[in-house]
């Protein structure tokens, strides 16, 4: 601290013990001399500038364009090779993409013309109560006034038009989602890919099942014919139709139409979890029960798979099979009630 700013006399008020203090020693420094932009001095600066900004929001028209046309196009099942990303889904990351960069644009292109041609004169104010006086709410008024003339608003109509042009496409992404709302579902709920005739397919073999390929105690899963984890469908299809197949003693098979829709005691049940959906591959041998591992609801494979533990609301779904006429375990119909968990249209 320079000598001019210290203390030249220390007294001692008798009665407050203040120290007197020659001088200010925190002044005020005052604000920095304020230096023009290129912008404020040269218009054809100033014009580069507007053009910079509305090219920004043009650019996010643009993106804003291509979110919606990659949400037309693109099927959600589509997976490409992002480097270095990796394996990504198409939609998705097309969607990203465009939707985060039409947002960027517009917040650029707004700082860009903030810093460039909006004023950039520092205006300091003196602290004042929260509630305002009418001489503040008139100067608020006219500084916005001010700040409206100093913004170049009226002035650059090519940044005003496309921030109009660019503010107003981009809640057209939100809008374009809203077709996912539709159709109504009609019957998809109720129905799966089953139909008379399919044979039993082994997801691992990829090959139909016979009755001998299902041994006592043992637990396999069948899927419809023709599907594969590479069409876009799939996992639509397998979270219906996924079937576990069991072989049970038919004396030991408690339900009687449980015991009529299998074939020498091979059952077919649904292997989706009536809770909430998740696959069931939990067997036990002894027991026949099955557990689902999401919430352990535990259902009786001998007894018309009935719930006997958990949260889940109702019986697992038996599809109805048989054997034809080339030895392969095939299906009579599809399953008489909507698999999966319970929704509003259950009747």
């Amino acid at each position: 601290m320079s000598e001019d700013n210290l203390p030249s006399e220390r007294a001692h008020d008798a009665h407050h013990g203040a120290v007197a203090v020659a001088g200010d020693a925190f002044a005020d420094p005052g604000l920095p001399a304020h230096l023009p932009r290129r912008q404020d001095l040269d218009e054809q600066a100033a014009k580069h500038s507007e053009r910079v900004v509305a090219g920004l929001f043009v650019l996010s028209m643009l993106a804003t364009i291509g979110f919606i046309a990659s949400y037309v196009t693109l099927k959600p099942g589509k997976i490409v090779y992002i480097f270095p990303v990796g394996h990504v889904s198409a939609l998705n990351f097309a969607l990203g993409l465009t939707l985060g960069l039409a947002l960027f644009c517009i917040g650029a292109g707004a700082v860009h013309w903030a810093r460039t041609l909006m004023s950039d004169v520092e205006t300091p104010a003196e602290r004042h109560p929260i509630e305002a006086s009418p001489e503040v709410r008139a100067q608020v008024i006219a500084d916005f006034k001010q700040g409206a003339a100093e913004s170049q608003f009226g002035r650059r109509k090519l940044i005003r038009n496309t921030m109009f042009g660019a503010m107003a496409m981009v809640p057209l992404s939100g809008l374009v989602l809203l077709r996912d709302l539709g159709p109504l579902p009609g019957k998809s709920l109720r129905t799966t890919a089953w139909r008379k005739g399919m044979t039993l397919i082994n997801p691992n073999t990829n090959l139909p099942l016979r009755p001998e390929d299902i041994t006592t105690g043992s637990l396999t899963f069948a899927q419809p014919p023709g599907l594969s984890e590479d069409d876009d469908d799939f996992q639509d299809v397998i979270a219906k139709a996924a079937l576990m197949i069991v072989r049970i003693e038919p004396d030991e098979i408690k339900d009687k139409r449980e015991l009529d829709w299998g074939h020498q005691g091979i059952v077919a049940f649904s292997k989706i979890c009536t809770h909430v959906g998740c696959p069931i591959s939990l067997y036990e041998q002894q027991t026949h029960h099955v557990l689902c591992p999401c919430h352990q609801s535990t259902f009786d494979l001998a007894d018309g798979g009935r719930v006997i533990f958990g949260p889940a609301g109702h019986a697992l779904p038996q599809l109805r099979i048989s054997v034809n006429g080339s030895g392969y375990l095939e299906a009579l119909g599809d399953f008489a009630e909507p698999v999966g968990p319970s929704f509003w249209e259950r009747g």
